[in-house]
């Protein structure tokens, strides 16, 4: 950490879940929990059904609200029929972080072995707001947040994080055509 000043930033969390509601999502209360206890702002909380139109119509509200900069979600990346989280966030970013779920798989590998390569978890950028799909378990959110998330969203955390490059998300739509 550094001399700089801690910056919150305005995160919404998205369950994508047929079977939950909000009394018994562990996952995403885990979330919850971290992001506020590292002193981030809970922007939303939403849980929608594993079905591309309904996440990306929550996906699109929040992209469009300026008081939301990130989303976390959790729940459907794996690979059965109902797990559809991954083509949802891919179909809406601009630009992909294919690293994050590199490292997310690499550090899941630690814990859980091989039955990481079940996860598709997945990140992106679109419209000035990060996109990053955990699975759907408290342990995988847990270590998608403490492992890679809390210091990403951390503007303290060098050599380099999310939250500075926040400001230049959108700088290709001012980009006046040559």
């Amino acid at each position: 950490m550094s001399e700089r000043a801690f910056i919150p930033v305005r995160i919404a969390v998205l369950t994508v879940s047929d079977s939950r509601g909000l009394a018994d999502d562990k996952s995403g209360q885990t979330l919850v929990d971290r992001l506020t206890e590292a002193g981030h702002e809970l922007a939303a909380r939403a849980i929608v059904t594993d079905d591309i139109p309904a996440i990306q119509a929550q996906l699109t509200q929040w992209i469009d609200d300026p008081a939301v900069d990130v989303v976390i979600s959790t729940g459907g990346t794996g690979v059965t029929g109902r797990d559809v989280t991954p083509e949802a966030f891919e179909g809406l970013y601009e630009k992909p972080i294919p690293g994050f779920g590199e490292v997310f798989r690499m550090l899941s590998f630690q814990k859980i072995g091989t039955s990481t390569i079940q996860s598709r978890a997945t990140a992106g950028v679109c419209r000035g707001t990060y996109l990053f799909a955990l699975p759907g378990s408290p342990g995988a959110c847990r270590d998608g947040w403490d492992m890679i998330l809390k210091d990403q969203l951390d503007y303290r955390f060098k050599p380099c994080n999310f939250v500075e490059l926040l400001p230049r998300l959108r700088e290709h739509e001012r980009r006046k055509p040559s």
